[in-house]
């Protein structure tokens, strides 16, 4: 038996991250990166959002003013969430409507990635998630 024979996954199915605010999280892939709601559980709370290849799932974090931002260095679970892009350009466009969106801070610009001539960036946006864009 091949190593593909075992596998019992099939790729993800869905990205859950927990946000302080979820509205201003929901606006952000809303308006910003054009994702569509494609549901809701209000009584959670939490909003669901597609590209039509990837779903995301934003959940309200309880007593989100207590809440601790998320460090890399030393928190356990996911450490970002990263989203392909069309196109190079894509990313250079992406970055400049990022550097004035409100409530996102950018950790780096679009940099080389690696030796074929990727390139991504990195940033926190509104509710608390980092998220990295990356061009190949």
């Amino acid at each position: 038996m091949n190593q593909s024979e075992n596998r019992i996954t099939a790729g993800v199915h869905h990205v859950g991250l927990t946000v302080a605010a979820l509205p201003e999280a929901l606006a952000f892939f809303e308006d910003v990166l054009g994702y569509e709601k494609s549901g809701e559980k209000p009584d959670y709370p939490a909003a669901f959002v597609t590209d039509g290849a990837t779903m995301i799932t934003l959940w309200q974090a309880q007593a989100a003013e207590e809440a601790v931002a998320f460090d890399r260095h030393r928190n356990i679970g996911l450490h970002h969430l990263a989203l392909r892009l069309t196109c190079q350009a894509a990313l250079d466009e992406l970055y400049e409507r990022l550097s004035t969106t409100a409530g996102v801070a950018i950790e780096f610009a679009p940099e080389p990635c690696n030796d074929r001539g990727a390139r991504h960036m990195m940033c926190t946006i509104p509710g608390g998630p980092r998220l990295e864009f990356r061009a190949d």
